[in-house]
């Protein structure tokens, strides 16, 4: 249901990365990178709008604004019947660590999202999906409005931007645009909020009454400093406001392709590494320069630790929930939206699907040994769950509870 877009300033090199109209469904991988001038890097990963079948993977560039692709979504949702729990949500994490390999080769950011209001008439169902996008082994230059970041190498540092996803009517078409882009700061408002490697930090994202914008602010309890208030007011549409009060599975983004809650945590997966020699690739499984599929590459860092959330009114979630926008284990055997794989079967170098599993005290994301909802299997490999309005003919991957 979810979705980034990025633009990466590299200390050598510079790139734009664009998703060719047959990578999705070829399972090539394949993107244009164009050298830029050495300084800087640049591309982009959205938000993949829902209603997607076999039919349409191969147009996946036309939903995107230029330079921007879209993937895995992988995501876990804290589950809470209380009233406003969706408008006022706290996550208690801490990041993870460069180990045999850097975070980054897994995946080029994950963030912590949810589905918002917006009142511009141009927006398809009146709805976003605001993401505050934390970056591993990046310090963030820029958060161009277009919805992309611009950063330079910086290992084991953390750093964020926050993009909020719209879709439009583009001809026959849809695009998506980002409404809003807003860089986390300092407590200063002069340069960007950094973060280490393992420290612990609070999440906070709140609206202070239905019809008010989002803010977010992060933080930190291990240096003890705390970000500027990031107020999620776009310059063309206004205030982007809660579009529901509960946190509650079926809340769903109208244009997404999960049941899900409006609140969520996501690892953007499917990319190459942005610092490697395939810098920010959209890639499948079975495509050996890609980590986001590679069980050693997520053993070879220490994961992230999701410890629990808190929401307004003082309470935390229910129930752990996952959920996957390419079915998980489904995209690995070639039968989700992406299409066929180089891999035979399940298993293996770079292909497997990571997912989320339980140390006794947090949830990590990766390949842990003490498996929730069966390891991989917790995602539903097939959409059974009622479609959203936009797509009202494709029905939706469910949120399956682990915990």
């Amino acid at each position: 249901m979810n979705g980034v877009r990025f633009a990466v300033l590299a200390a050598v090199s510079a790139f734009v990365l664009a998703l060719g109209t047959s990578a999705g469904a070829a399972g090539t991988g394949s993107g244009n990178v164009a050298s830029g001038d050495g300084s800087s890097t640049s591309a982009c990963l959205a938000h993949i709008p829902g209603g997607l079948g076999d039919d349409d993977a191969a147009d996946l560039s036309e939903y995107y604004t230029s330079v921007c692709t879209g993937h895995d979504e992988p995501e876990l949702d804290p589950v809470s019947s209380a009233p406003g729990s969706a408008q006022d949500i706290t996550w208690h994490v801490q990041l993870p660590a460069d180990g045999a390999v850097p975070v980054s080769s897994v995946g080029p950011t994950f963030w912590f999202g949810g589905t918002v209001h917006d009142s511009n008439p141009v927006k398809l169902g009146l709805e976003g999906f605001l993401e505050l996008q934390f970056y591993p082994d990046s310090f963030v230059k820029s958060c161009p409005s277009d919805g992309g970041f611009i950063v330079k190498h910086a290992p084991n540092i953390y750093t964020a931007c926050s993009p909020v996803w719209t879709l439009t009517k583009k001809g026959k078409s849809i695009g998506e645009p980002a409404a809003f882009n807003g860089m986390l700061t300092d407590a200063g408002g002069k340069t960007a909020f950094v973060m280490n490697a393992l420290d612990i930090v609070d999440v906070h994202i709140w609206a202070p009454a239905p019809g008010d914008a989002y803010q977010e602010q992060v933080t930190d309890e291990t240096t003890g400093e705390t970000s500027s208030v990031l107020v999620l007011n776009s310059q063309r549409d206004g205030p982007l406001t809660p579009q529901f009060s509960t946190n509650a599975i079926g809340n769903s983004l109208d244009w997404g392709g999960v049941y899900d809650t409006p609140m969520a945590f996501v690892w953007e997966i499917g990319h190459s590494d942005i610092y490697g020699d395939h810098p920010g690739a959209f890639c499948v499984p079975g495509q050996t320069f890609c980590g986001s599929f590679n069980a050693d590459n997520w053993a070879g860092i220490t994961p992230i630790r999701i410890f629990d959330v808190t929401f307004g009114d003082g309470s935390h979630q229910e129930h752990w929930a996952t959920v996957s926008d390419t079915g998980g284990k489904a995209e690995v055997l070639g039968n989700s939206f992406v299409g066929p794989t180089d891999c035979t079967g399940y298993g293996g170098p770079f292909c497997i699907y990571p997912y989320f599993s339980s140390d006794g005290g947090a949830i990590n994301y990766g390949v842990g040994p003490n498996n929730l909802g069966g390891g991989v299997d917790q995602f539903a490999q097939i959409q059974t769950c009622p479609a959203v309005s936009l797509f009202p003919d494709d029905p939706t991957y469910c949120d399956t509870v682990v915990q």
